[in-house]
């Protein structure tokens, strides 16, 4: 039987008449009395008749970029902003207006500011920010949203993301070196939960692991957070095997100069005796010497391609998938061309 507005006053002990005030965000409803009554709606699963046509009808002319941020290098990395800008591009050519917030240690429930309020007509969504239950609400609400990056887990059918395919990036760098005459590749990566880092040591994977005779061989593979100082640190290591890797695929161009550092201080020439591939073609790639190889990450074509799609979803028309990716672009420079 489907539940009424008054169970819903009936269980939270309350008027219908306050129950209708909380729906529509009344300033004369306390937000403890707000709190109470939305979290009995979500226990007994109920779905005002009037909330899913009023999403999809009224409109806030306002979409958000939700995320969960805990660090000042996260604010300071280039490519956040040209995330951005690819989406700020996008929404300012449907006469929209982009609102920005981070929830990381904030005393602030985003679903009772942004999605119940109205306030907001649809979201990009880190995938930080998100657990199974929201996504279920989300969901129930028919609300629309796009996950900015590829969830840790599968929310089920349906559930939109978009992403860099950093699966076939790995896969791309490995490539490239064998083509050019390397055979022992390494592998730097951040942190082993790291989704980026994860996704991209996978793509290696796939190429190398016929090489070393299996894909649970992790000799030439080291994981840290992600910096110079690691960077150096790991390829000392690797270099210090009996039988050193004689190429090496890193997860950001800080880890890649840590690497470059480490090499040319051993005296090791690069690329003659070591070749270097990096994800992310800023800040460094090009200007190192020599310069690097890298992976180009589109980031701006990203944030357009998740705000595109998050429109798609605001006006109710079919997706082509449910999720979508955009490869990077190897460009090639002298950090591996050991066959010109």
């Amino acid at each position: 039987m489907k539940t009424t507005i008054n169970d819903i006053a009936k269980a939270a002990n309350v008027a219908k008449s306050t129950v209708s005030k909380v729906l529509n965000d009344a300033p004369t409803i306390s937000e403890a009395t707000k709190q109470k009554v939305r979290a009995i709606m979500k226990e007994l699963q109920y779905t005002p008749s009037s909330i899913a046509t009023q999403l999809a009808r009224q409109s806030s002319m306002n979409i958000g970029f939700i995320m969960n941020f805990d660090r000042k290098d996260d604010f300071l990395n280039p490519f956040f902003y040209s995330l951005l800008g690819g989406a700020e591009n996008v929404t300012f050519e449907h006469q929209y207006e982009l609102t920005i917030s981070n929830i990381h240690n904030r005393e602030i429930d985003f679903m009772n500011q942004y999605v119940y309020s109205k306030k907001l007509d649809g979201m990009l969504i880190n995938p930080s920010v998100l657990n199974r239950d929201i996504v279920r609400e989300l969901e129930r609400l028919a609300f629309p949203y796009v996950i900015v990056g590829q969830p840790k887990e599968d929310y089920g059918v349906g559930v939109a993301w978009v992403d860099i395919d950093n699966n076939a990036g790995g896969s791309m760098a490995a490539h490239h070196l064998l083509e050019q005459g390397y055979s022992r590749i390494a592998f730097l990566g951040g942190k082993p939960d790291e989704a980026i880092s994860h996704n991209r040591l996978t793509g290696y994977r796939n190429v190398v692991s016929s090489l070393l005779g299996s894909d649970k061989d992790n000799r030439y593979i080291r994981y840290d957070e992600a910096n110079e100082m690691n960077g150096y640190r790991m390829m000392n290591d690797l270099l210090e095997m009996d039988s050193p890797p004689d190429s090496v695929i890193c997860v950001n161009n800080f880890v890649a100069y840590g690497a470059l550092k480490a090499a040319q201080d051993r005296g090791i020439r690069v690329p003659e005796q070591l070749g270097i591939v990096t994800f992310d073609n800023y800040p460094m790639a090009p200007y190192t010497t020599p310069s690097m190889t890298a992976l180009d990450i589109d980031t701006f074509s990203l944030g357009a391609l998740a705000t595109n799609v998050l429109f798609d979803k605001i006006g109710q028309d079919e997706l082509l998938s449910p999720f979508q990716t955009i490869k990077p672009e190897l460009i090639v420079r002298q950090s591996t061309l050991r066959n010109e």
